[in-house]
């Protein structure tokens, strides 16, 4: 006999809006919503694995598939668009589109780097500018911006921009639970270390990151179910696995000289900086 569904708490109603839900950390999240029992909007540009997730997901909950490339800055306010069409009302927001531009900083063209700012910070901060009051106004609303243990170490060489977005992230995240902690609404950045995705085979790193230690890695679906715990908790922040939450506070107390020269002596294995 299959374990009975979680129900959502009281004034929840509504969907779960997940971006870059096709693969990786955004399907997982689209599952364990499922699994709560609550509804689903699913966007990402690959609509043939939207298509097939949503396949999956529907004997659970009612989902919907909006198609969307997020590095098209007509589209937070496309999607947005839609769900009204829909008469539908995003109660879940999961920011979770993004990826990395491999390499250093001058090795890509600007076209390039202004995609992944579009897509991993403009996007964010639009996609929540615009479903938030909405939530305001239900006095219920979680949203959670997948961040990452990056936006917390010290920098490293190669993939310039991602440490320095999901830096970002947390901090306006963390900021935006104190605005909206009143108003029902809990904001929390999910802040994952290595997860078992596809997103190192998509920036080339899989043969290298494959070396690191297996302690070191956590698979897409405890994250999301980490991640959504946490948010309904209250938790403005969460980094997930105890080795990545001890990596994150040695960052945080060892001297900075002695924290960037020890992440600068193994940013090789991580990270592309050629």
């Amino acid at each position: 006999m299959s374990a009975p569904r979680p129900t959502p708490a009281a004034g929840a109603s509504g969907h779960a809006l997940v971006t870059g839900a096709s693969s990786g950390i955004g399907a997982a999240i689209a599952r364990e919503y499922a699994r709560r029992g609550i509804p689903l909007i699913l966007t990402a540009r690959r609509v043939e694995r939207l298509d097939a997730l949503a396949a999956e997901l529907r004997p659970q909950v009612d989902v919907v598939v909006l198609a969307a490339d997020l590095a098209d800055p007509a589209a937070p306010a496309a999607l947005e668009a839609a769900v009204r069409e829909r008469g539908l009302h995003v109660a879940h927001l999961v920011n979770n589109a993004g990826y990395g531009v491999p390499g250093r900083y001058l090795s890509a063209d600007w076209k390039t780097h202004a995609d992944s700012l579009q897509v991993m910070l403009h996007a964010v901060c639009e996609l929540t500018h615009r479903f938030l009051p909405a939530m305001e106004a239900a006095g219920y609303g979680r949203i959670v911006n997948v961040a990452s243990l990056a936006g917390l170490v010290p920098a490293s060489a190669g993939h310039t921009l991602y440490g320095a977005t999901k830096a970002f992230l947390i901090r306006f995240s963390e900021c935006l639970a104190l605005e909206t902690k009143d108003k029902g609404v809990h904001v929390c950045a999910l802040c994952p270390g290595f997860t078992y995705t596809e997103f190192h085979d998509v920036n080339g790193m899989r043969a290298r990151v494959s070396k690191l230690p297996t302690w070191l890695w956590l698979d897409a679906d405890a994250v999301a179910r980490q991640g959504l715990d946490a948010v309904e908790a209250g938790r403005a922040r969460l980094v997930t696995g105890g080795a990545n939450r001890i990596i994150a506070a040695l960052s945080k107390y060892l001297p900075d000289r002695l924290a960037h020269a020890l992440v600068a002596s193994r940013s090789d294995e991580f990270r592309d900086a050629g």
